[in-house]
């Protein structure tokens, strides 16, 4: 507490000074604030619509660009050296730099102005810059919208591109080693025709599959050797055939066969309805019996007629069968002679033939493989072309100025009123330490403690000042002084807030 008092009695005993230089750095500041060029902030505001109709309904189609990320890079890259160089360029400061150290200046100038705001929940953005001339605050914050807008849509094509330039090329070396997969396939295929597997088996199921018919050709073959020796000891049983039932059942009169058939079909149908010794059925089996008599005795009859009959048409009917059966077993035998050989031709290729099939599936399995790939390349190829049509798309990503580049009538800055209040902290702060600094320097003693702390004397006694009424007169008037200049620079400060408000209004 002491100590306290004692620098206070300091800053009084140099309070002119205090107060000098109170008002020099108060009016040194408040002119070097009043001279201040206003500031004025330019800003735009744009809304980024990253949710498009196209997303679901091509979502199985293509690989749909990330928008959200997309904005996000855009805006973290807004501000980035070569968009500032490009603002610089759009609005003619860079004409204004005489030398590379000069541009670099203004460059840094923008990136530390200039403001980006906004969430990407939002999707809302907020570009400003602040500048003393309006038109180029606003023209600056035009140019960056613009980049903003149009910035997406250049780097994403030229990223499709890209990506479509490196599948066309890879296409293109598949596309090579499908035409020399081509061509040795085809060179295989020519050179060893006759040992190429059918298709549907290899060289095994083909061999089975051939002695399967060839044993299948020589069983109807003996078959067919079995029907004509048939034949032939029915033809060479007799020099002429005899005449069977059925040459004399042909040579009957057609009436009685009819009467039989008729009569034969009641009786069958009697039977189903009555025994055995019904009447009906009795009498129906009595005429039966004699009709077949008489159709006997007319064969008989047709036996012992014209010599001429022996030959019955039984007997062509073997003839011509004779000669089906001959030419049924020539076409066997045919058969049979073609199999054998080509089953001993395969019998002789059979050290030949897996090989050959172990290099043809070779050949096909790398000929399938190159193939897959190219569908596969021509698949996204036509994928990242599609992919970047829609990154370059507005339904994709759709850009709306919410409010277009403006400057309002009112300078954002600087704040005179706080920096007049500043001004005047720092002045008071300002004498305050002088007069404490300069008491410091020039130390007095300004009580007996004081005194005796300092000279470890014991004090005896004091004298009080006598003033006189001159002096007192003086004194008062000093004091009435100090209180006028201190009352004028808050008099000062108070004028200077009233006219810059003034000005603002």
């Amino acid at each position: 507490m002491a100590l306290l008092l004692s620098f206070l009695k300091a800053i009084g005993k140099y309070r002119w000074y205090a107060v000098a230089i109170t008002w020099i750095v108060a009016a040194a500041g408040w002119t070097i604030v009043y001279r201040m060029p206003n500031d004025y902030q330019a800003s735009a505001r744009v809304y980024v619509d990253t949710q498009s109709i196209l997303k679901p309904l091509l979502a199985s189609m293509t690989t749909l660009p990330n928008t959200e990320q997309q904005v996000m890079f855009m805006r973290r890259t807004l501000i980035s050296r070569p968009n500032v160089e490009k603002v610089l360029r759009m609005v003619d400061l860079d004409l204004r730099a005489r030398s590379v150290k000069e541009h670099e200046k203004l460059v840094d100038e923008l990136v530390n102005q200039i403001r980006i705001g906004g969430t990407e929940r939002d999707d809302i953005y907020t570009i400003s810059y602040s500048n003393p001339d309006p038109k180029l605050g606003k023209d600056i914050v035009a140019a960056l919208l613009t980049i903003f807008v149009e910035g997406s849509y250049g780097s994403k094509q030229q990223d499709s591109g890209k990506a479509i330039q490196f599948i066309d090329d890879q296409i293109r070396m598949v596309e090579e080693k499908l035409a020399a997969g081509e061509n040795a396939l085809k060179e295989f295929k020519i050179r060893h025709m006759g040992l190429l597997p059918r298709q549907g088996g290899d060289y095994t199921t083909a061999y089975g599959e051939l002695t399967e018919k060839l044993g299948q050709a020589r069983l109807e073959l003996l078959e067919a050797e079995g029907a004509r020796n048939a034949v032939r000891r029915q033809i060479a049983g007799d020099d002429m055939a005899p005449v069977t039932d059925t040459d004399a059942r042909a040579a009957a009169d057609p009436e009685t066969d009819g009467r039989i058939a008729t009569l034969q079909k009641n009786l069958d149908q009697l039977r189903m309805q009555f025994t055995e010794e019904h009447p009906d059925i009795v009498a129906s089996k009595r005429l039966l019996a004699q009709l077949e008599e008489r159709r006997k005795a007319e064969a008989k009859k047709l036996r012992g007629g014209d010599p001429g009959a022996g030959y019955s048409p039984m007997l062509q009917q073997l003839n011509v069968q004779l000669s089906v059966e001959e030419a049924r077993i020539a076409s066997l035998q045919a058969r049979v002679g073609e199999l054998s050989a080509r089953l001993a031709q395969m019998r002789s290729l059979g050290t030949q033939a897996p090989e050959v099939e172990a290099q043809l599936a070779q050949l096909n399995r790398d000929y399938a493989i190159n193939k897959d790939n190219y569908e596969k390349l021509v698949q996204r190829r036509e994928a990242a072309k599609l992919s970047g049509d829609l990154s370059t798309a507005t339904d994709m990503l759709t850009f709306r100025v919410i409010e277009p580049p403006a400057v309002p009538s009112v300078p954002a800055g600087p704040n005179r009123p706080g920096l007049y209040s500043a001004v005047l902290g720092g002045a008071l702060l300002a004498g305050l330490g002088a007069a404490l600094l300069l008491g410091q320097i020039r130390p007095t003693f300004l009580s007996q403690h004081s005194l005796r702390e300092a000279t470890g004397l014991p004090i005896l006694g004091s004298i009080a000042m006598n003033w006189t009424d001159r002096q007192k007169v003086r004194r008062r008037r000093r004091v009435y002084a100090f209180a006028a200049a201190v009352a004028a620079l808050f008099t000062a400060y108070g004028g200077v807030l009233a006219l810059t408000l003034s000005r603002q209004a």
